[in-house]
């Protein structure tokens, strides 16, 4: 065995988890991804789901990806910068610009990839990004692979980041990087307060909509028209594989800043082109969130039984005031133990335990979709009541 193999061969504890019985990662479906999913023959209740308007079934948006697939093909066989760039993915970018209220935007084959690629590469050696501590893995990565100074403030504290702005050399460029949705949490960035401060420190502002798009402001066009912030924020990015059912990532900014990625960034210049089928369906998609705002108030009113009724069982959720509710369960083997028996009675939710959060913050990861009716939820607020009782949770 290589001194690599025999490195590797002493991480062993996903086969502790399975020898338990409660290993609750990589659940195969055998369906589309709908309110209820079938796994192993097994017909259960989608609340894992970041799917937010329930759009990955709409038929506009399969027949737009059919389409497109006879029109170009299965791919592009290139980067954007050579030879992978269809009109399909100008015009797309063209009109997520105008959704979220910027000059232009960039496309990416991954959500990840536009946070990793853009924030490692807006900033020089004597600039400063800082950062939420509770930010996407995706705006993480993209900070340690930046040369810049990086500055780490405590969750939604705005003492704690104004302090971080203070120890600022004033002269140089200081980027305030948060997610407009907190994507285990659910609670929402202080963006009104965080815009105060960049004024009066003269930074710069970049928020991810991942989790906000599709959910918040006119439209669904996400937290920073929420707020009514738009122009007060440089750099707004998104993904397509939540509310806009298809895969990819953007960033929208001002024609400089814009200029400056499409000639400089890697995962966009270096990385094959989004496939023509993930671009219109997007395009699809943008088209239905318009033009179907019963989904969002179905969301919403299905985001307010649910937050009311964990209330009422007596479940710790935080600050979460969206579609994303953590039920607090601080307790690594109970959390595994509760997602297994919630999948047996017919639910499913995801785990969060450490490392990916503190040990004593672990979390059930409950997320609705605009397409859950009021009997789906009841059903699912009854059983979680059930299991949390059982081990002794609520």
């Amino acid at each position: 065995m290589g001194l690599l193999q025999e490195k590797l061969a002493k991480y062993t504890e996903p086969q502790k988890v399975k020898a338990k019985g409660v290993y609750p990662y990589f659940r195969v479906i055998e369906s589309d991804q709908d309110t209820e999913v079938t796994i192993n023959g097994k017909k259960v209740l989608m609340f894992g789901s970041n799917s937010y308007l329930g759009l990955t079934n709409h038929p506009k948006i399969k027949e737009a990806a059919i389409e497109a697939t006879k029109k170009y093909g299965s791919g592009c066989a290139g980067s954007r910068f050579l030879n992978g760039t269809l009109d399909i993915h100008i015009e797309l970018e063209n009109k997520l610009a105008k959704f979220v209220g910027k000059d232009d935007a960039l496309i990416f084959s991954a959500g990840f990839n536009a946070n990793m690629g853009v924030i490692s590469n807006l900033t020089g050696r004597e600039d400063y990004i800082i950062f939420d501590e509770l930010d996407h893995a995706s705006i993480m990565t993209g900070k340690q692979l930046s040369f810049s100074k990086c500055l780490k403030f405590k969750h939604n504290d705005m003492d704690s980041l104004e302090k971080k702005l203070q120890a600022c050399e004033p002269d140089k460029i200081k980027l305030i990087v948060v997610d407009g949705v907190f994507s285990m949490e659910g609670d929402v960035a202080k963006l009104d307060k965080i815009v105060e401060l960049s004024k009066k420190y003269n930074a710069s502002i970049y928020v991810d909509e991942a989790h906000s798009l599709g959910v918040f402001g006119k439209q669904g066009r996400g937290i920073c028209d929420h707020f009514g912030l738009t122009k007060d924020v440089d750099l707004i990015m998104g993904t397509f594989s939540k509310s806009l059912a298809s895969i990819g990532g953007f960033i929208a900014a001002d024609e400089s800043i814009i200029n400056w990625l499409r000639h400089s960034t890697r995962p966009y210049i270096f990385s094959a082109s989004i496939t023509p089928a993930a671009t219109a369906s997007v395009l699809a998609a943008l088209e239905i969130m318009q033009n179907e705002p019963e989904r969002m108030e179905n969301l919403w009113k299905m985001t307010r039984i649910s937050l009311d009724g964990f209330r009422q069982l007596g479940f710790e959720i935080g600050h979460t005031e969206t579609p994303i509710i953590p039920l607090f369960i601080r307790d690594n083997e109970k959390t595994f133990l509760m997602t297994k028996l919630l999948f047996e009675e017919g639910i499913f939710v995801n785990p969060v335990v450490s490392p990916a959060v503190p040990s004593n913050d672990t979390l059930i990861r409950f997320s609705l979709m605009a397409t859950h009716t009021e009997a789906q939820v009841q059903t699912a607020l009854e059983k979680i009541g059930k299991v949390g009782k059982m081990l002794g949770i609520i």
